[in-house]
C-alpha cells in the first residue's frame, strides 16, 4: 500500500490542540470527583489517562506505536477492573466510557489516513473490539465504541481518498495546461517556421534579383546620374537582404541553407551616423567607444546598430531633450552595448509617444537572443532609462 503525504501544519496544530483539551477534561473531571479508590491513590486513574490523552502529540511520528499504546492502555483499564475494581478506572463514571482512552477516535482517524495499510487495520480491529466488548455487549458499549473507532477510522479513509481524488485532479488539470501550451508553442513555432520558408524562398530571390539587375545597370549605364542611382539601388537592395536574412534568423532556421551572397556586402553602417543624426535633432547624444571593431561579426555589429537606433528612437518619443550616454565596449569575448539617458525635463508628446506599436524592445529582445545575446532595459537608479545589450562575439 501506498504511503500517505505529510500532514499540513494546520493539521498537525489541530491534533496537538485535542491532546491538550483531552488532557484537560480528564484534569477537571478528576477535580469533580471522579477518582480511582485502589490502594495506588485517587490520582492513578488521571495519570494513565494522562499518559493516553499526551502520546497522541507522537502520532504524526510514530502513528504505530501510538496505536499500540492506546491498545495497550485500553486492555489495563480492562484487565485492572476484572482483577481489582476501582484501582486505575476512576469512579463514579461522569461521562463516556471508563475503559476506552477518549483520543482512540482521534488516533484511529489520524492513522489511517497517515498509513494506508492492512497492518494498519488489524490494529483498528483490535481496538474496535476492545472499544465494542462484544463478550459483554450492551446498548452502552456497542454503540460507543463503534463511535470511538469504526466512525473514526471510515472517515479518516474518507478525507485521505478525498485529498488523493483532489491532488490527481489537480495535477491532470496541470497536465493538461501544460500540453495546450506546448502545443501552442509548436503552432508559433510551426508559423514562424512557414513565414520564415517563405521570406527565404520569395522574397529574398526576388531582391536578390532586383540587386543583380542594379548592378547590371551600373555597370552598363552610360548617364552618371542613372551609374550612380544604379548603386545607390544596389546597396539599399543589399542591405534589405542583410535585414531579411536575420528576420529569418528571428523568426527560424531555415532548412537547406542560407541565400548565396550577392555581390560584395553591404556597407557597414557606423553608430556614428546614428548620432549626428539625433544631435541634429535636437537630443544631446554622446558617443563613447572602447576597443577596435575588428574581427566583430556583420551580424553582430548590425544587432549593436539596432540596439543603439531602437534606444534612441525611444528617447525620442519620451524622452526628448535627455542627456543621453551611448557606450560600445569591443572585447575578444562579446560587445556590450549600452544606451542610458537622464529624466526628461518635459513631459513627452502625447502624439509622439503613442506613435509606437509598442513592440520595439519586444523585437529587439529577439533580435538579441537570435545571436545568442541578453537584453536589459528598464529604468535608471538615478532617473530615466537604460537598454543594455550584451552580445557573443561568436553567433550561435
Amino acid at each position: 500500500m501506498r504511503e500517505v503525504e505529510r500532514p499540513r501544519p494546520v493539521t498537525v496544530a489541530l491534533v496537538v490542540g485535542a491532546a491538550v483539551l483531552f488532557a484537560a477534561f480528564d484534569v477537571l473531571l478528576f477535580l469533580l470527583g471522579s477518582q480511582s479508590t485502589g490502594p495506588a491513590g485517587p490520582a492513578a486513574a488521571l495519570v494513565v489517562r494522562l499518559v493516553l490523552d499526551l502520546s497522541l502529540v507522537l502520532v504524526f511520528r510514530y502513528p504505530l506505536a501510538v496505536m499500540w499504546t492506546m491498545i495497550a492502555g485500553s486492555l489495563v483499564l480492562i484487565g485492572s477492573e476484572l482483577v481489582a475494581p476501582g484501582l486505575l478506572v476512576a469512579t463514579p463514571v461522569l461521562t463516556g466510557d471508563p475503559f476506552i482512552p477518549p483520543t482512540v477516535g482521534v488516533v484511529v482517524a489520524t492513522v489511517v489516513q497517515l498509513r494506508d495499510r492492512r497492518s494498519t487495520w488489524v490494529l483498528v480491529g483490535v481496538i474496535t473490539l476492545l472499544a465494542t466488548r462484544p463478550w459483554d455487549p450492551s446498548w452502552v458499549t456497542v454503540p460507543l465504541g463503534l463511535l470511538y473507532t469504526a466512525v473514526p477510522a471510515l472517515a479518516g479513509r474518507y478525507f485521505a481518498a478525498r485529498r488523493t481524488l483532489l491532488a490527481g485532479l489537480r495535477e491532470k488539470a496541470e497536465r493538461t495546461e501544460r500540453e495546450q501550451q506546448l502545443l501552442a508553442e509548436q503552432a508559433r513555432a510551426e508559423e514562424r517556421a512557414r513565414l520564415a520558408a517563405e521570406m527565404h524562398d520569395v522574397v529574398t530571390h526576388r531582391v536578390s534579383l532586383m540587386v543583380m539587375q542594379a548592378g547590371a545597370l551600373e555597370v552598363t549605364a552610360n548617364d552618371p546620374a542613372v551609374r550612380q542611382a544604379a548603386d545607390a539601388l544596389r546597396v539599399a537592395g543589399m542591405q534589405a537582404l542583410d535585414e531579411l536574412r536575420e528576420l529569418v534568423g528571428v523568426f527560424g532556421r531555415v532548412p537547406g541553407g542560407a541565400s548565396p551572397a550577392v555581390g560584395p556586402p553591404a556597407p557597414r553602417r557606423e553608430l556614428r551616423e546614428l548620432v549626428d543624426a539625433s544631435v541634429a535633432a535636437g537630443v544631446p547624444v554622446e558617443l563613447v567607444q572602447h576597443g577596435p571593431d575588428d574581427g566583430v561579426p556583420p551580424a553582430v555589429l548590425r544587432t549593436a546598430h539596432r540596439v543603439v537606433q531602437e534606444a534612441l528612437t525611444n528617447v525620442h518619443k519620451h524622452a526628448p531633450g535627455a542627456d543621453v550616454q551611448v557606450e560600445v565596449r569591443y572585447g575578444a569575448d562579446g560587445v556590450t552595448v549600452s544606451v542610458g539617458n537622464t529624466a526628461a525635463p518635459a513631459p513627452p508628446d502625447p502624439a509622439l509617444a503613442g506613435s509606437g506599436s509598442g513592440s520595439g524592445l519586444r523585437g529587439l529582445r529577439e533580435r538579441v537572443e537570435v545571436i545568442g545575446g541578453v537584453l536589459h532595459a528598464g529604468p535608471r537608479a538615478g532617473g530615466g532609462f537604460e537598454v543594455r545589450a550584451d552580445l557573443p562575439v561568436e553567433v550561435r
